[in-house]
């Protein structure tokens, strides 16, 4: 497989590379085809994933990512249909109202949940890609609705597989978490059989259809995460913020990023490996730092569920794992897999014994670092 990189070019600003949230920062020069190693200006652009003139189902699609990925795609190509399917109906009326379809004609909003395999199939119907981001997401909900969960996140992804081998879709691809490495919780468990189902399904589709997973960890700004807690505490005049120890910490990754990192992926797909982006991680105390310095912070203890650290490669992975210049990738252990697939140049193993975890990660950023992510225009 050949993939051409784009090049960069001095002091020019790409159309793409606008779209990547981060112009705040200043940019160093890059060579033809370098991908730069600041973790800040990685926008996990390349290889582009042509989606002009076909049709892509996004699950969960009126939720953060959804929302993001489908103005992301809508402002790059021309798909013939994109499919917002979520079981949502106050967010998919409010995303029709920011998106009009006199404007985008190519947008459909399919009411469904990924429960009911009978309306998978009909919405994945003539579809080319999926793009499955669906889930039960907060761990203490899940730990207190564990079936929910199950059906959901575990079910939900058998039901998907089924439908896109029902319709003969070309590529899924699903996001996972940090948390379905090692997991503790139910949530991280669930996701990991989820994960497991996807790569599985290879071994079914008989070249039909190809299914990968992309793992990375919190989403900065997304519903539901730290950062808008707390910019909620510190609107509402809060006199601290809750810190859950001291020593913890946690990957990071922006919204743009993430979706660039889901298409880009997608374009290097074989079938079967797990996509890991390399990302910074920060401690929860320079979390905090960074959105009060001012703000004195209280130890509130680690709540049922959780990790001090969390790992997005486990070093029993690490001994299928291959490392290239902007991302890691998580081999299947299938007998037709071949490590050509990704050539040398591209792609080497990584040492062994090797852990991606947030507190060894090589990239542990400041309060400064999230500051200037945090400038990254709202979607």
């Amino acid at each position: 497989m050949t993939v051409n990189f784009p090049s960069h070019q001095s002091g020019t600003a790409t159309k793409a590379e606008a779209r990547t949230g981060l112009s705040s920062v200043p940019k160093p020069t890059l060579t033809a085809g370098e991908v730069s190693q600041d973790p800040a200006l990685r926008d996990f652009l390349a290889p582009e994933f042509d989606l002009n003139g076909k049709a892509v189902l996004v699950t969960g699609g009126s939720g953060s990512f959804g929302k993001a990925f489908v103005r992301t795609v809508l402002d790059r190509y021309e798909p013939s249909r994109l499919i917002v399917f979520s079981r949502d109906e106050l967010k998919q009326y409010e995303m029709a109202q920011e998106f009009p379809a006199e404007k985008y004609p190519c947008l459909r909003f399919f009411i469904g949940d990924v429960r009911n395999r009978d309306r998978l199939e009909m919405a994945m119907r003539d579809v080319d890609f999926v793009i499955h981001a669906a889930a039960m997401k907060q761990v203490t909900t899940a730990e207190y609705n564990p079936l929910e969960c199950i059906h959901t996140n575990v079910l939900g992804a058998e039901n998907i597989v089924h439908a896109a081998l029902s319709t003969d879709v070309k590529k899924v691809i699903a996001l996972s978490t940090d948390k379905a490495a090692n997991p503790i919780n139910l949530y991280g468990a669930s996701k990991l059989a989820a994960d497991k189902i996807f790569v599985a399904a290879n071994h079914m589709s008989g070249g039909r259809s190809t299914f990968s997973v992309v793992r990375y960890g919190n989403v900065v700004g997304s519903r539901g995460s730290v950062v808008p807690l707390f910019q909620k505490m510190i609107a509402e005049g809060a006199d601290h913020l809750p810190i859950t120890d001291t020593r913890m910490t946690r990957f990071w990754i922006t919204l743009l990023q993430g979706v660039n990192f889901v298409l880009s992926s997608m374009a290097l797909m074989q079938g079967g490996e797990i996509f890991v982006p390399k990302i910074s991680s920060l401690s929860m105390p320079d979390l905090a730092s960074a959105l009060a310095p001012s703000l004195p912070q209280k130890i509130v203890g680690i709540r049922p569920g959780e990790k001090l650290h969390e790992s997005l490669i486990t070093e029993d992975d690490g001994r299928c794992t291959l490392e290239m210049a902007d991302r890691y990738v998580i081999e299947p252990a299938f007998a037709w897999w071949s490590r050509e697939s990704y050539p040398a140049d591209m792609a080497s193993p990584v040492s062994e014994g090797f852990v991606y975890s947030s507190d060894n990660n090589a990239e542990l950023a400041g309060p400064q670092w999230l500051s200037n992510l945090l400038e990254e225009p709202r979607i």
